[in-house]
Parts: structure tokens; sequence; C-alpha cells
């Protein structure tokens, strides 16, 4: 439930549905499997690689929050603050890192693994990706129903829910970078 709640697909679908009308097809397969690949390597060899390029869990934790606030606060104003050239695709980027398997989310594989057993996270994660597959593969219907002014309601909703995910996260762990 942790890692559905910071992966937080439902409150993507916003973007989701922006990427699919920027670039016409979203890759839903290639975008599970690879956010499921990133989830899964960082479970078991993500501290390692933090500590071999020289960062802490805390400061890794900070800038994903960094990232969750200026993604919540575009969902929020409506505004575009990253910038980038138009993607022939989405699959890998932005889809399957940062949006599915973010920062947030891979601060909380981080955190998990010191509460709970590494079969119990990799469950979540294959359940969290498959429910992530089936929102993706079906954003071009969620789109026809819900329409734009329902699409505007969940973007401010889920903008506000991100914007204090990323508060919490940046509280919890900007102390233990002093």
């Amino acid at each position: 439930m942790i890692l559905f709640a910071v992966i937080d697909i439902v409150g993507s679908i916003p973007i989701i549905i922006d990427l699919r009308n920027k670039v016409g097809h979203i890759q839903s397969e290639k975008a599970s499997v690879v956010a499921a690949l990133i989830m899964v390597a960082f479970l078991f060899i993500g501290e390692e690689i933090l500590n071999l390029i020289g960062i802490d869990v805390n400061s890794f934790a900070v800038a994903g929050s960094f990232i969750l606030f200026f993604l919540a606060i575009e969902m929020i104003l409506g505004i575009t603050l990253y910038k980038d050239d138009a993607p022939e695709t989405a699959s890998i980027v932005p889809l399957a890192f940062p949006l599915i398997a973010g920062a947030g989310t891979l601060t909380s594989i981080l955190s998990l693994r010191a509460e709970y057993h590494v079969e119990n996270i990799a469950a979540g994660i294959i359940i969290n990706i498959i429910f992530v597959y089936i929102v993706l593969k079906s954003s071009k219907k969620l789109s026809r129903i819900l329409g734009q002014s329902g699409l505007a309601v969940i973007r401010k909703v889920f903008g506000v829910i991100l914007l204090a995910i990323a508060v919490k996260l940046f509280s919890a762990n900007v102390t233990g970078l002093f």
C-alpha cells in the first residue's frame, strides 16, 4: 500500500493522458517492464549504488522531494516548468523513470527494506506494476470517461496529494543531512 501511494498512478492519469496526446502512443508494456526492473534492481543494489557515487539515502530522498514538489506545482497551477524536446514515444522516459519509478518510489523501497522482508517488497512491486500496466493500457478510455473537467479535478486533487508527499519526504529526510 505504501508503494501504491508513492507511485500514485491514479494521480498520474492526467500526466499520462497529456503524454498520450503529445506523442500519440504510450508503450505500456515497455514502460511497465522497465519500471519494474528499475524498482527490483534498486531493491537489491540501490543503497550500494548510492554509496558508490557518494550519495546518502537522505540526500537522495531530499532531491526526490524537490522533483515531486515541482511536478505537484505543475499539476496544481497548470504550468510547465520542465521543457524538453517532444519525445517520439513515451515509455522509458518520462513514464518508467521518473513518473513510475522515481526518486520517491526508489527512496520508499530503500526505507521499506529496513522494515519488511525482500520477498514482500518484491511482491508489492509486482502487484503495483500490474496495476500500473492496466492504467497505462486503458488511459485512452479513461480520458474519454473523465473528460476535460474530470481530468482537471483529478490533476488538482492529486497535485495537492503529491505536494504533501513531497513535503513529508523532505521533512523526514532533511534533518538527516545535518
